[in-house]
């Protein structure tokens, strides 16, 4: 009866004026913010287009016959400026273009559903036939772009357009190197490899592997899970692993059921967050009894301990019933300032092992002092304090290790031939001022310090960045690489990832470049009381993996409004390039505290010489507080109260400056630079040139506001883990944000296989062979990550092929 009150004009008319009315909505914050895009020299596109919305969105109002034409028109040009401004580039042209092409779909409807009234030219299609041919055209075109650049593997980075490698020779398979069914150290060796030279699962039957057996962690003393980014360690019939509360379990390395479990009963009260990458492993040659393989670790509350491997029970003669206190001599340490977090490194019998200090709280927060235990033992054998290069010893009673020094809380590597441990330095807390640190503070923060295992001392130290106020830590465990050289003679290098997206390959020997590197001027204009350096060294003779640099044009979204917003913040923000000083004012850090190489570091295939290595894109916008104003934000250093988070606004106590650090994203959550986020790149280490590139990780457990949207677009996610390479020719990474375990072709980059996971697999996979089956096994622990907030869980998952 209402229906039949309406007259039927009126009927046909609301849909053309609910359609007009909301694009004058659209157009008019597109208008209102492309005003304000002008005004600091930005696109005048979105003035235009909000202009030219509104004025059609009151054609349609009134019903008049060329509102579709001039939408039409208005997709057109839109189509050209997008395509001139972005190229092909699929995700560069979605924010660009898909919102107007959806809502060109409402012009295709029929008269009855739409309400409008079409002029017929004689000749011509109507102006709905012309708009559904240009909606079918473009998502034609659209689509065909995604599908040649996508592929399986998501679309080519443009950066590594030239001057590419070519194509790595196959090489022909060879038998497993004996003993090599173990993984007996964080990284497979000393050297921080990665690399299996178990070949049983190849390239031709990855496709046929499934998973064996999933081991439940369980949760944590205080009910929680996640945080689990263990590397396990497989030795004779067991995998050996630690939880992220500290707890140490050995489980059957054929069926998955546990062994044994020691509780380290840590105090978790207040720490901020929890995890451990690794345990190690020692065998004592020659003799008997208990201990004589032990697995040694350390924990959040500062202990180091030694266990037997075969009971999990405490090795009574190591320190005090197998326990090490690692605050000794670090003076007064405030609750979860100081923790260990990597595995600890054993070179000639010598346990060395640094520790993480919190990110940024104040002055004088705990040393970074490296140290160096017997294995045996336990007995202090030397102490490595960059403020008292004198003194190799403990600290006489009164007095403690410097404070605030530069730590090392990365997975070191070593070489027992050359008796050295490489320890990857970060910075001198706090990390966004540094006008008062010392001058021992600048000489090894930043860098990568070849440590005498004998005696404690330096042999070298080589700097990646100069007086680092980004957060820039050198946070990737460095690669020891045996290259041939001139005349047949081995040059032993050492490849070190750097946070800043660099790659720097040294002589591990003398520490001197082996690729060429240039000190290059830097912005150095910082706030008063600061001595920004007016270079940094960059790695010339080596790819970057810092990807393109920023521009208005690279701002992204998922829709123009958030892409828009992103442009206006770009504008406001200063951005003079990759080390744009910290300022008073909103400034962009690129490629970010959560960018380049973090602790995942690099793999190696040792018979193609090929690097393989993770990295991630992820602007971040930082800000110095005035004293004053972190006072009225409430900002103080963390307590047991009030943790911290990571890339977050924080106090740096003692200072002139709080500091305000966030992540690059638009209100929706999304970054702010358009894609890929992610990459997962293979180098020549001969040539020194990238053989391929590919983005690492899909949208699918991601998406606006957090929430996953299911789709698995190939834009690249963030990452956080490592890769594991075998003989087998395979690249087996977790990693991405996305729960999923990638087995790539490592000579071309091809994925080959994936399996879901659980929960986010933030962890560096391994591989062994099954003593019991003869089978070669991939494992990796599953349980996301704090900083990526994907699906947590606590998992250490098993695959192998079938029987």
């Amino acid at each position: 009866m209402l229906a039949e009150a309406v007259p039927a004009r009126v009927r046909r008319r609301w849909p053309s004026r609910v359609f007009g009315s909301l694009l004058i909505l659209l157009g008019l914050p597109l208008a209102i913010g492309g005003v304000r895009l002008v005004l600091l020299h930005g696109s005048a596109y979105y003035v235009v287009a909000g202009v030219a919305l509104t004025a059609i969105g009151v054609q349609f109002w009134r019903l008049h016959r060329d509102a579709a034409l001039a939408y039409w028109l208005f997709l057109l040009a839109t189509i050209v400026w997008s395509v001139w401004e972005a190229g092909l580039y699929p995700w560069a042209l979605m924010p660009r273009l898909a919102l107007f092409l959806i809502l060109g779909l409402w012009l295709v409807l029929p008269p009855s559903m739409t309400g409008l009234r079409l002029r017929r030219r004689r000749g011509l299609p109507t102006y709905r036939g012309a708009t559904a041919l240009l909606c079918a055209a473009a998502a034609v075109v659209v689509g065909l772009v995604l599908h040649v650049a996508t592929g399986n593997d998501g679309p080519a980075d443009p950066v590594y357009a030239r001057g590419i490698a070519a194509p790595v020779a196959a090489i022909s398979p060879r038998p497993a190197a004996a003993g090599s069914g173990d993984w007996r150290t964080y990284g497979n060796d000393l050297a921080g490899s990665r690399f299996s030279s178990l070949s049983q699962i190849n390239t031709d039957n990855v496709p046929k592997l499934a998973k064996l057996w999933e081991y439940r962690v369980g949760p944590g003393v205080d009910g929680r899970i996640g945080g689990l980014e263990v590397t396990p360690l497989k030795v004779g019939n067991s995998l050996y692993i630690c939880t992220a509360y500290n707890d140490v379990i050995a489980i059957d390395a054929e069926s998955g059921t546990e062994k044994w479990h020691f509780r380290s009963n840590i105090d978790r009260k207040g720490l901020p967050y929890n995890n451990c990458r690794g345990v190690a492993y020692h065998e004592a040659p020659n003799a008997s009894g208990d201990c004589v393989r032990r697995i040694v670790t350390a924990t959040m509350d500062g202990r180091l301990l030694a266990l037997d491997a075969a009971n999990g029970q405490p090795c009574r003669t190591f320190g005090y019933n197998g326990a090490v206190s690692l605050l000794e001599g670090m003076g007064a340490v405030p609750h979860q300032y100081y923790l260990v977090s990597s595995a600890p490194t054993i070179v000639r019998n010598t346990i060395v092992i640094g520790g993480f200090v919190a990110d940024n709280q104040s002055v004088g927060e705990p040393s970074g002092v490296i140290r160096g235990f017997d294995v045996t033992t336990g007995k202090l054998a030397w102490a490595f304090d960059v403020g008292r290069l004198d003194r190799q010893t403990a600290p006489p009673p009164g007095e403690h290790y410097t404070l605030g020094t530069p730590n090392s809380w990365a997975p070191m590597s070593g070489d027992e031939a050359l008796g050295l441990v490489f320890a990857p330095m970060g910075g001198a807390t706090p990390d966004y001022f540094g006008g008062l640190r010392r001058p021992f503070d600048d000489r090894f923060s930043g860098s990568v310090v070849a440590i005498d295992v004998r005696t404690g001392k330096p042999r070298w130290s080589f700097q990646a960045v100069r007086h680092d106020l980004w957060d820039y830590d050198v946070a990737s465990q460095p690669t020891l690489v045996d290259l041939p050289g001139e005349g047949g003679a081995t040059r032993k290098l050492l490849v070190l990832p750097t946070k800043s997206g660099q790659l720097f390959l040294l002589d591990r020997v003398t520490g001197k470049p082996a690729a060429e590197v240039a000190e290059r001027p830097v912005p150095h204009d910082g706030v008063p009381g600061e001595h920004v350096s007016p270079t940094q060294p960059f790695s010339v003779g080596m790819p970057s993996l810092v990807g393109p640099p920023l521009s208005e044009r690279k701002m992204w979204g998922i829709t123009p409004f958030d892409q828009l917003w992103c442009r206006i913040a770009f504008r406001s923000a200063r951005y003079e390039g990759p080390f744009t000083p910290p300022n008073m004012t909103r400034n962009i850090s690129y490629p970010g505290f959560f960018g380049g190489m973090d602790w995942g570091s690099a793999s190696i295939d040792t018979d193609r010489h090929l690097l393989i290595i993770n990295s991630n894109r992820m602007a971040a916008i930082d800000r110095l507080l005035t004293r004053a104003e972190a006072d009225r934000r409430g900002l103080a250093p963390m307590t047991e109260r009030n943790g911290v988070v990571l890339g977050a606004a924080a106090a740096q106590k003692g200072t002139p400056y709080g500091a305000d650090v966030q992540p690059f994203m638009s209100p929706l959550f999304v970054p702010c630079q358009q894609p890929p986020f992610g990459m997962l790149t293979a180098i020549d280490l001969k040539s020194r040139k990238v053989v391929w590139t590919r983005p690492l990780g899909t949208s699918q457990d991601s998406g606006p506001l957090n929430v996953g949207t299911g789709l698995p677009l190939p834009l690249g996610g963030p990452n956080v883990g490592g890769s594991v390479v075998t003989r087998g020719g395979l690249t087996f990474i977790g990693a991405s944000h996305d729960a999923y375990l990638r087995a790539y072709n490592t000579a071309t980059g091809k994925l080959l296989w994936k399996s879901r996971l659980p929960a986010g697999g933030n962890a560096t996979p391994m591989t062994y062979r099954s003593n019991a089956s003869g089978r070669q096994i991939v494992v990796i622990a599953a349980s996301g990550h704090y900083g990526l907030m994907n699906r947590a869980g606590n998992y250490i998952i098993a695959y192998a092929l079938p029987r």
